[in-house]
């Protein structure tokens, strides 16, 4: 057994697909495939799949996650034409608009999910930058980064989960999380750089994170209300609703759970404005390139 092998957990009845990230002893630390779950196994629990059946398991290609996906683009293709509606009816056909989408910067912890993310980021034409940060680097990144491309939308994510021997309390302490306590110093390191919740949005977590402490930070939506694995896509999902939301919309999480694999129990947020804006008239790109 080596990193990089998929595995499943034979105490757990094979539930979850994940990739072995390090060993360590006896041990190894291991990484969702396709939930966002940081856990460790003695190597002895745990038994090989080959990576074809890691890319057919049924999480991954599950008729869940197939109709989350469709949903989301229908509900990106409801957002457009409920933008357009607002234009002046009898003017309709004579103006030319632009579009401009909340822009978001994507952190993951986990380089795979990034490369999905952006993927269909692009396919949903939402501007994002997305980067693969270690979940321990992430404020420090943030630093960095939130002057430099100044989003209207902020992900936060990569992998969680609550330790099986917690040695410092139940499930209201941080120090009972593998990355919680990581999240949340993200998401302060955020709101330093923009306290109002409306101007950048941010969504925070993983499985089965400190829902509680990342709201208390400054997320607007969070992970996990009821400490359940979420989906690796499930936070993509919400900033993909918040980028073709008008400013001028109020949306809650009751506005976007259908949007999600993992519901209420996943996630859940505070009310929010969108973040798009529509710009009249239409951009000429080849007078303006004529001009530059």
């Amino acid at each position: 057994m080596r990193q990089g092998d998929f595995v499943t957990r034979k105490s757990y009845g094979g539930d979850v697909m994940f990739k072995i990230e390090r060993i360590e002893q006896l041990k190894a630390v291991l990484r969702g495939v396709d939930y966002r779950l940081l856990a460790d196994a003695p190597l002895v629990d745990l038994t090989i799949s080959n990576p074809a059946e890691a890319m057919d398991h049924p999480r991954s290609s599950s008729p869940e996650f197939r109709e989350s996906l469709r949903r989301l683009a229908v509900a990106q293709m409801q957002l457009q034409e409920k933008n357009q509606l607002s234009l002046p009816h009898k003017q309709k056909a004579e103006i030319s608009y632009f579009e401009v989408p909340g822009k978001v910067l994507h952190l993951d912890g986990d380089p795979t999910y990034l490369r999905k993310s952006m993927q269909i980021y692009g396919e949903l034409r939402i501007p994002a930058e997305g980067f693969y940060i270690p979940e321990s680097q992430m404020a420090e990144a943030l630093h960095r980064l939130l002057p430099q491309i100044k989003p209207n939308i902020v992900v936060i994510t990569g992998h969680d989960g609550i330790l099986k021997h917690r040695k410092s309390g139940g499930p209201g302490n941080l120090n009972s999380y593998k990355n919680s306590q990581n999240f949340v110093n993200a998401v302060q390191t955020a709101r330093q750089y923009e306290r109002n919740l409306d101007s950048m949005i941010i969504v925070a977590g993983a499985c089965q994170s400190h829902f509680e402490a990342l709201l208390r930070a400054g997320a607007n939506f969070a992970s996990s209300p009821a400490r359940i694995l979420i989906h690796a896509l499930d936070p993509l999902c919400i900033a993909a609703k918040l980028s073709y939301t008008s400013v001028k919309d109020t949306i809650s999480m009751l506005d976007i759970v259908d949007l999600t694999v993992t519901g209420l129990d996943g996630l859940g947020g505070v009310e929010t404005r969108g973040s798009y804006r529509m710009g009249i008239p239409g951009i000429m790109h080849a007078h303006s390139e004529e001009h530059a």
